[in-house]
């Protein structure tokens, strides 16, 4: 098995300076030892073992990322800008100017070219120093070659260094290379190798940096100027050396091409008069370098790199998967939507309150895929911070603390290590599902009074004796109620009474299996086997919880009890254009970008939720009666078609939230301030979920048929009383 490359990988931005000017150096030194028979050596005796490496493209490659149309490019990662590119998509100039100034001789030659070191030698001599070197193409790409796939430093510094045996090694594996492969490819895999300074490590991305454009459409001029930076990158780039050095020596390389009989002397004189015109580009890298109509988007491709990381297919840790995704070239078509992603931002109100200190958030999720279509929120995705305001908790606005609006990286939506913010009652789904699941059916109704006496001990506040003892939101919702009008007004004294009846561990154990982690050390404490009976406050929306856990949990309600994990991605290609594969236990193969899912409750279930949670969005259920009134009844309205969801809010309102869902999407958005819980919205926000979850649900489905949810079965519904 080949080893580990990530700690060569990463070192090589500190390496690659020294052993570019060691490819050089020794090229032009070791034609001084041409009297010592070296070219007669390298002719003779096999390598053993044959280095791999030599006919397989082994350098970094920058992998692209795209929007779901695979048009829209959202981000490029790379150590190396380079992209592979065949012979075909480069104009022939660069093919032939590269050959005129490197080696002449190139398609004469098998691979070592004793003229040319003969010619070096005798022009050091005389010069008393260095002025010539004695490498061909093909030993220039053997040392590139060797270098690059190298799997330690040691192993790197081997391939460059400037002894006897590297260079009589060197020479063999030449001679014989060109037995195993033709002219136009050791060129082809030259030119993608090569450095050509500011960070340009190819053709292509030479032609991107210094020209941007491809380098199919170089000009004469323009690849001479290239083909003339590869013997000294730094000291005749016309971008921050002196011009009139670049210029003569890309006027050497025009010259060279004419004694090669590329060009006509009339062309090669026209093209020398021209001066060099650069159109400088400094390809964008990682997320913090997307652009600036796109910078919204920033949450989103944070999240695909936090799941990037977090997949074992692309190595054992998160520094070997982040390697991979900046050296292997992939071609990534992501889940969101542009269109989709604009309605979100709309909805949202992302740009108009990007100045307040409550962050308004939304995620759109696809039900029977997980992949996530949009991620939007009221911030610029931006690590400088210098412009922020003071923060919104006192004690560290003392201190001239910074808060983090507008500007931020911080993972607001999921998807990183953010935990969340508390949901409130959109809790109480999963102890509806969990209620379903263990056969009591819809029509379980049960007497809430206003204050209910639990059976879990009390904490630090509704305590009565040493119980506690949570009340409803209002009197209105005291009453005789089953699951269609519980949920509908949120009645939290049944939702805990149905807790009790179904265990307050099972509620939790169900939260899980649709995707909710805990990351505070009380929601770890709580959740523990030992502790889970007694966390009776769960089923209203205690625990911290992110939008994209939320949105992606309920998806998998619209998806009849069918969850997939959340997926950034729709697809994953390697840069031969082959689908990235993961290997199972069973060692059966699957594409990496394949939705993972699972049935986590029966499809009965899950109807059965739905028809409850018609009621709080003002929908009608199939069975049953919501009560004469809801807590969102407006979203029926404006999304046009059947539609289910759950409000919450927290103590205070100190957040809200709105989860909603049709069979095709599900979409969770909240109000919160991510600095200071303790900093209420208040519920003059609290419908801004309400809001933003029903206009992006409507702007998705626009123009598209509609679909009806499945009704219950009668056994789930029950017989009633």
């Amino acid at each position: 098995m080949k080893r580990t490359r990530v700690a060569i990988g990463r070192l090589i931005p500190l390496l690659r300076a020294g052993l570019i000017a060691g490819v050089v150096i020794a090229g032009a030194t070791f034609p001084l030892a041409a009297a010592g028979g070296l070219t007669t050596k390298a002719t003779t005796g096999p390598v053993d073992p044959w280095p791999a490496e030599l006919q397989t493209f082994t350098p970094a490659q920058t992998s692209y990322v795209y929007a779901a149309d695979g048009k829209t490019l959202l981000a490029m990662f790379y150590e190396e800008h380079r992209r592979y590119a065949t012979l075909d998509e480069m104009s022939p100039y660069i093919q032939q100017a590269i050959v005129a100034s490197e080696d002449s001789r190139f398609y004469t030659h098998k691979g070592v070219d004793a003229k040319g070191i003969g010619r070096a030698f005798v022009a050091n001599q005389q010069a008393g120093g260095v002025s010539q070197g004695g490498s061909t193409l093909t030993m220039q790409y053997v040392r590139m070659a060797l270098r690059d796939g190298a799997d330690t430093p040691i192993e790197a510094q081997r391939a460059t260094e400037q002894t006897t045996v590297r260079k009589v090694r060197e020479m063999r594996l030449s001679t014989q290379l060109e037995t195993r492969m033709s002219k136009q490819q050791i060129l082809e895999r030259y030119l993608n190798s090569a450095y050509f300074g500011h960070n340009a490590y190819g053709i292509f991305a030479a032609a991107e940096v210094f020209f941007s454009k491809h380098p199919k459409d170089l000009t004469i001029t323009e690849a001479a100027t290239l083909a003339g930076l590869v013997k000294s990158p730094s000291e005749y780039d016309p971008a921050t050396s002196d011009r009139k050095a670049a210029t003569e020596r890309r006027n050497y390389v025009i010259d060279r091409m004419v004694g090669l009989s590329y060009l006509q002397p009339d062309a090669a004189e026209h093209a020398k008069q021209q001066p060099i015109k650069l159109k400088l580009h400094t390809p964008p890298s990682d997320c913090v370098s997307l652009p600036k109509k796109l910078n919204s988007w920033g949450f989103f491709c944070d999240y695909f790199k936090n799941w990037w990381t977090s997949q074992p297919a692309f190595g054992s840790n998160a520094l070997e998967r982040e390697d991979k995704l900046r050296r292997g070239g992939y071609r990534v078509v992501t889940s969101i939507d542009p269109k989709l992603q604009e309605a979100a931002e709309n909805n949202v109100g992302a740009q108009a309150a990007l100045g307040s200190p409550f962050a308004y958030g939304i995620v759109l999720s696809e039900a029977g895929t997980g992949r996530v279509k949009a991620m939007a929120v009221n911030r610029t995705y931006s690590l400088d911070q210098s412009e922020n305001p003071l923060h919104s908790i006192k004690e560290l606005r003392k201190k001239k603390m910074k808060g983090n609006y507008p500007n931020t990286v911080v993972p607001l939506l999921g998807g990183g290590d953010l935990a969340g913010y508390q949901a409130g009652s959109t809790f109480k789904m999963f102890t509806m599902l969990t209620a379903l699941d263990k056969g009591m059916p819809l029509s379980t109704y049960l007497d809430s009074p206003f204050r209910y006496k639990s059976i879990y001990d009390g904490g630090e506040g509704n305590i009565c004796g040493n119980r506690w003892c949570p009340t409803n939101a209002s009197g209105a919702m005291t009453g005789r109620h089953a699951m269609w009008s519980g949920f509908g007004k949120s009645v939290n004294t049944y939702f805990v009474q149905l807790e009790e009846k179904v265990g307050a561990a099972n509620v939790v154990r169900m939260a899980e299996r649709l995707g909710l982690e805990w990351r505070t050390h009380v929601d770890k404490w709580n959740a523990l086997p030992a502790n889970a009976n007694n966390w009776g406050a769960f089923t209203l929306g205690t625990s911290d919880v992110t939008p994209l856990e939320m949105s992606n949990a309920y998806a998998a309600i619209a998806a009849e009890g069918r969850y997939c994990d959340p997926s950034p991605v729709i697809s994953i290609t390697n840069p031969d254009g082959s689908p990235a594969m993961y290997r199972m236990q069973d060692g059966t193969t699957i594409p990496i970008a394949e939705p993972h899912c699972r049935q986590v409750f029966s499809a009965d279930v899950a109807r059965a939720a739905t028809d409850a949670a018609r009621c709080p969005t003002g929908d009608s259920p199939a069975a049953g009666g919501c009560g004469g009134w809801s807590t969102a009844d407006s979203v029926r309205g404006t999304v046009g078609r059947p539609v289910a969801g759950k409000t919450g809010t927290t103590d205070s309102t100190r957040s809200a939230w709105f989860v909603g869902y049709t069979p095709e999407y599900a979409a969770a958005s909240f109000a919160a301030d991510p600095d200071n819980p303790f900093n209420a919205v208040g519920d003059g926000q609290s419908k801004i979920p309400v809001d933003a979850v029903a206009g992006t649900l409507k702007d998705a489905l626009k123009g598209k048929p509609v679909r009806q949810f499945a009704p219950p079965s009668a056994r789930i519904v029950g017989g009633g009383e």
